[in-house]
């Protein structure tokens, strides 16, 4: 029997899907790569972000994430590499770097880098951070028993709902892939992902920095 109350089951599993549903820079990441190198790649961007969720985990049980959310110089350096690694990504995406070309070969290397860039998006996330230190204890009901047994389970929950959302996401975006071919629509897609992913990189410095 696991050890959380339904009440509080229910209510996580409701405040998880609305965050969860709202565009953030890892729906853009899997967006990119989705439509990049269609439903593989896209579904090994997915895996990254949930590569990242299960890191994240693991620092919350293991306490680091207080740490660095509870120093303002660690949680300050965070944010800004986390910022200045989604300029760069939309920076390249401007560029047409690493951006959207519809292309068909080196599926693997497409599908690791898809991999690798959203589990560092997701990871260098300060708002990931702050979902795992200020949303998960609110759930956690520590008369019950087994606290770590708890977070793992919500934990778990969080990123069985990611994948029931994002992954049906890079799907449905990979079928799109074949209006892409006109070198006028790339380039606008690649002008919306990287002022969209330079927007966030900005609006996180302003939210944690000023």
């Amino acid at each position: 029997m696991l050890p959380i109350d339904l009440a509080l089951l229910g209510g996580f599993i409701a405040a998880a899907a609305a965050i969860i549903v709202s565009p953030g820079p890892d729906t853009i990441v899997i967006l990119r790569h989705a439509l990049t190198g269609g439903r593989g790649t896209g579904l090994a961007a997915v895996s990254g972000v949930q590569l990242g969720l299960l890191v994240h985990t693991a620092l919350a049980v293991a306490g680091i994430s207080i740490l660095i959310a509870s120093s303002p110089v660690l949680f300050k350096a965070l944010t800004v590499i986390g910022a200045v690694y989604l300029a760069w990504l939309g920076i390249q995406s401007l560029r047409g770097v690493g951006g959207l070309e519809v292309e068909t070969g080196a599926a693997p290397a497409r599908a690791g880098r898809a991999c690798r860039e959203a589990a560092l998006c997701n990871l260098l996330n300060p708002k990931v951070i702050l979902w795992f230190l200020a949303l998960l204890p609110n759930f956690v009901n520590p008369e019950a028993g087994g606290v770590t047994a708890q977070l793992i389970v919500l934990s778990a929950l969080l990123i069985a709902i990611n994948i029931l959302w994002q992954a049906p996401m890079a799907l449905a975006a990979d079928g799109v892939r074949r209006w892409l071919g006109r070198p006028e629509a790339m380039r606008a897609v690649n002008r919306v992902s990287g002022a969209i992913l330079l927007g966030m990189a900005a609006l996180m410095l302003a939210q944690h920095l000023l």
